[in-house]
């Protein structure tokens, strides 16, 4: 009889706990918080438009982001701009000190990332960052059945 496989929250969580843990010193060097990496992560995708609708797409509390936007707004690595399709709200964007400093980030996390994946043989390797791509990129309600 073979043993069943743990359950997928019971392997990534702790995996995704570590990984952030290992992040934690290379975002500090940058100058970053955990959240302001992925404002810039996400703004790379293209404009949000409104502080609201970035902080549902990233899972933030929207009361909670703003100081994150004010920050990077003051360091230049994000603009806000009036929306023109509705002068209230903000359209924002990446500056390009903020491209360079989430590209920096980005490589240096990265490259953490392949000594772990390393462990690997290259054909898991890349079946596993395929899968995980995949599924990372379903819907929350397809996942969770809402």
């Amino acid at each position: 009889m073979t043993t069943p496989r743990p359950d997928l929250a019971a392997m990534l969580a702790p995996l995704a706990r570590a990984l952030m843990a290992a992040e934690q010193p290379v975002l500090d060097a940058h100058g970053l918080s955990m959240w302001a990496y992925i404002v810039l992560l996400h703004l790379h995708e293209g404009p949000a438009r409104g502080q609201g609708v970035l902080a549902q797409e990233i899972g933030a509390d929207k009361t909670r982001i703003i100081a994150v936007l004010d920050d990077l707004q003051e360091r230049g690595l994000i603009e806000r701009d009036p929306d023109p399709a509705d002068r209230r709200a903000r359209v924002l964007t990446l500056t390009p000190a903020g491209r360079r400093l989430r590209d920096a980030t980005q490589a240096d996390i990265q490259a953490r990332e392949n000594r772990l994946l390393d462990r690997l043989p290259a054909a898991d390797r890349q079946g596993f960052l395929n899968a995980l791509a995949t599924l990372a990129a379903l819907p929350r309600q397809e996942i969770t059945g809402d």
